[in-house]
């Protein structure tokens, strides 16, 4: 985690606009082969989509539109965290970094789950 996201790990827009970042700079270290090719694009395409979705929600002109966003936030969060996992699998000397980011993405699923329950009361 950045400083920027240590000294305010509330702001969800700058957390996930850094996980996104930090996914992007992990996809360009690993190899590029038939199998870690569709990964790659999958990872940051979930991944970056997490803080797009974020800054939809943030906007949101209905308390609907709000609960659906943040849905797919912690739907996209969920899918990143996967295809980290299979990133770790596919290239074993990835698979330290791969668990770090795994974590974030972890922690963001149940933000965006608890933050979704809430919307609905």
């Amino acid at each position: 985690m950045s400083k920027t996201t240590q000294d305010h790990p509330w702001d969800l827009e700058e957390r996930t606009a850094k996980f996104g970042e930090d996914v992007i700079r992990f996809a360009k270290t690993i190899g590029v082969s038939p199998v870690t090719k569709r990964l790659i694009d999958q990872v940051i395409g979930a991944a970056t989509s997490v803080g797009a979705n974020y800054v939809e929600a943030d906007e949101a002109e209905s308390k609907k539109e709000f609960r659906h966003r943040i849905s797919i936030c912690r739907r996209e969060a969920k899918e990143a965290g996967h295809f980290l996992r299979m990133i770790a699998a596919a290239d074993d000397s990835k698979a330290e970094a791969a668990r770090l980011l795994w974590k974030e993405s972890r922690e963001l699923v149940l933000i965006f789950g608890k933050i979704g329950r809430a919307a609905q009361s």
